[in-house]
């Protein structure tokens, strides 16, 4: 056996090692755990949800009154010619003038057509939907962390079988190499027997390749170190009792996507409600403390200082502006017609996409009862087949249809577990159900 491909199996045996001797065993619960506490997205649509709460105010809303403090000063210096009644002239170089005031302004508005009041229950709806949105990034993010988790383990069921199969085709090696020394076998067949286990380590060295992506991809949506290495469970489990009638019921109560699609025709509604305030009054109460100080050089007064309380109330009334109201009157209109037809369009469409999706899954199910007949019918035709390699009373060829035929089941197997298992979680995630419970 040459030196290089001495070394070859040397390395896929490192890499093999290195795969199974892992510094955590993560099981589904923990990668969710994780996930839920480190996500990026869902950290940043929780903050999100913070700043919706704390708008949901009434002074935000414009219920409350408001008071400012003022205060200003003037000053000038000029010169200035003054002619009096009496014809007296009088002329002033670098006259100084000054003025100060300040004192406390209250502005109320106590109605506006009700629009405070609508804009206060849309402020309500903007958090629900915020709060929803942060549903639909939780489920999503829990769908990721389940799809890749049981990736990993189809990747890792498909890494125990290749190795298998190198293991196989190492022995094969071994067996035609002794029954050419002993001139029982051409050099063709010792030359067949290299070239498939090179083939069967270079399929090996490409899934333990996607393993290791599929890990740094894991690790991302946990929020840690990408280069944390870890295994995870060798089962798949599929939860068979599904009914579509159920999911249907679900998606209609706890589909974050219909939830959003609600809440937005309830903020358009809100919104018809705030323009609609503009054939309204708009009445104000004002009051406040001033003091007034002026001070001036030249003139009749030299000096004035004034103090005290004024009041007063302000109201208007839009009488006509060009028809804008009557149109903005009909398109917050329209958008509610649209969300209420979004919301229909997305019910159909989730519906369509359940009905769907659970006719791929009852398919993935039978795929999976069918390819694992096949997968212990391909281990037992191997069984043999190896048995009669032995003995030397089976061809090279035969031999390697025998191992090919095994792996490819085992590859269907696997596979056929792992899309059932994507087509659960599919429809969990669409009906607002996928949990870990």
């Amino acid at each position: 056996m040459k030196w290089n491909t001495i070394i070859l199996y040397l390395f896929i045996g490192l890499l093999a090692s290195h795969s199974v001797r892992a510094q955590e065993r993560l099981t589904l619960e923990r990668a969710v755990q994780l996930a839920l506490e480190n996500n990026y997205d869902i950290r940043i649509n929780r903050n999100d949800i913070e700043i919706a709460k704390t708008n949901v105010s009434r002074a935000n809303a414009g219920m409350f009154p408001i008071v400012t403090g003022n205060f200003s000063t003037n000053n000038t210096n000029s010169n200035t010619t003054q002619t009096l009644s009496s014809g007296i002239i009088q002329e002033r170089n670098g006259a100084k003038n000054s003025n100060l005031s300040y004192g406390p302004v209250f502005n109320w508005q106590i109605f506006d057509g009700f629009g405070m009041f609508a804009r206060y229950d849309q402020l309500k709806e903007l958090q629900r939907l915020g709060e929803t949105n942060f549903r639909l990034i939780v489920q999503t993010t829990l769908a990721d962390v389940v799809n890749n988790y049981y990736y990993l383990v189809q990747q890792q069921q498909q890494i125990k079988a290749l190795n298998g199969a190198v293991g196989i085709s190492r022995l094969r090696l071994k067996n035609s190499q002794n029954r050419y020394l002993i001139g029982r076998a051409a050099k063709l067949e010792v030359l067949a027997a290299s070239v498939d286990l090179n083939t069967d380590t270079t399929n090996l060295l490409r899934q333990i390749d996607l393993y290791r992506g599929t890990k740094i991809r894991l690790n991302e949506l946990m929020a840690r170190d990408i280069s944390t290495d870890f295994t995870v469970s060798d089962t798949i489990i599929i939860q068979n009792k599904i009914l579509l009638a159920d999911l249907q019921a679900s998606a209609t109560q706890q589909s974050p996507d219909l939830q959003v699609a609600l809440i937005n025709k309830r903020i358009a509604e809100f919104n018809l409600k705030q323009v609609k305030a503009g054939r309204y009054p708009n009445v104000s109460l004002n009051s406040g403390y001033n003091f007034n100080k002026s001070t001036s050089e030249l003139g009749f007064a030299r000096s004035s200082v004034g103090r005290g309380f004024n009041y007063g109330m302000s109201a208007s009334i839009n009488i006509f502006n060009g028809f804008l109201q009557k149109r903005n009157e009909k398109i917050a209109s329209i958008e509610i017609d649209n969300a209420q037809l979004e919301y229909e369009k997305l019910n159909q469409n989730i519906s369509a996409q359940l009905t769907s999706i659970y006719q791929t899954f009852q398919t993935n199910l039978e795929l999976v009862r069918l390819e694992q007949q096949n997968l212990e019918v391909a281990r037992q035709n191997l069984e043999i087949t190896m048995e009669k390699f032995r003995l030397g009373s089976v061809a090279p060829l035969e031999f390697r249809e025998a191992q090919r035929n095994y792996i490819d089941a085992s590859a269907r197997f696997t596979n056929a577990q792992y899309q059932a298992k994507l087509a659960e979680v599919s429809l969990q995630q669409l009906s607002g159900t996928l949990s870990l419970e």
